[in-house]
């Protein structure tokens, strides 16, 4: 068995806890908007077994210690739940940690996949269908059968929310987004990450529009003032 993988990171510090082998594979559903990986989008030639990423992980294993592990990430690894089942359960009898870093958007079969997996990062793109459509191209119907089948699983989960200028940083949208993460169970974790310009250069080297080429990078400084007032107002509703 094959699948198409990007990359292999041997030394993620951003993708989990502790020291990480993330491995990044193709192909997403998602067209978002601030997507800083478009070269992920489409599904490329499959490159790679099972047994040779196994093998790979299994050299980093020595930097993992107590709390690190392998992510599986992209573009959207839930494209490929055959695979990473199947690496997965080699990977477990070897007692790795998984995290899985993914938007919920993928083929289905997430209550096998979840069996494996000790961690989900959990992207958010917006709360209502209107806004999530208008920042991904997508319904939000397939995200909301994944939360469904997380809740289930009782896996810990950390959130991820991008936050940019007049979109995600309105008191509207903190307030809709503290009664979205109300229903997702055994939240650990919430961070709030700056939209920036950084990937706008591969848009133009695949000839591809960047839909956010007007706005500015998002202040780190407002971003964490609206961490702080989001949390604090979280946990009031949280221990309602």
């Amino acid at each position: 068995m094959k699948a198409s993988i990007d990359s292999i990171e041997t030394f993620g510090l951003v993708d989990g806890p502790g020291i990480r082998c993330v491995v990044f594979f193709n192909s997403c559903k998602l067209r978002c908007k601030y997507c800083h990986n478009p070269e992920m989008w489409k599904m490329k030639e499959n490159n790679y077994t099972v047994e040779e990423v196994f093998k790979k992980i299994m050299r980093c294993e020595p930097y993992f210690k107590k709390n690190g592990g392998v992510t599986f990430s992209g573009g959207e690894p839930l494209i490929h739940s055959n695979f990473i089942i199947e690496l997965s359960k080699l990977l477990k009898k070897e007692n790795i940690h998984i995290a899985l870093d993914t938007a919920g958007v993928g083929l289905g079969n997430y209550d096998e996949i979840l069996k494996y997996v000790d961690l989900v990062i959990l992207d958010i793109k917006h709360t209502t269908e209107e806004g999530y459509k208008n920042i991904t191209g997508h319904e939000i119907d397939e995200v909301e059968k994944f939360i469904k089948v997380l809740n289930n699983s009782n896996k810990p989960v950390w959130i991820r929310q991008v936050i940019v200028p007049d979109i995600t940083d309105t008191k509207e949208y903190m307030n809709s987004l503290v009664k979205y993460l109300q229903k997702i169970k055994n939240i650990e974790r919430i961070d709030f990450l700056p939209f920036h310009r950084l990937g706008e250069e591969k848009y133009k080297v695949l000839n591809i529009d960047y839909p956010y080429k007007d706005k500015s990078d998002m202040d780190k400084t407002k971003c964490q003032e609206l961490y702080n007032e989001f949390i604090k107002k979280y946990k009031e509703e949280t221990n309602k």
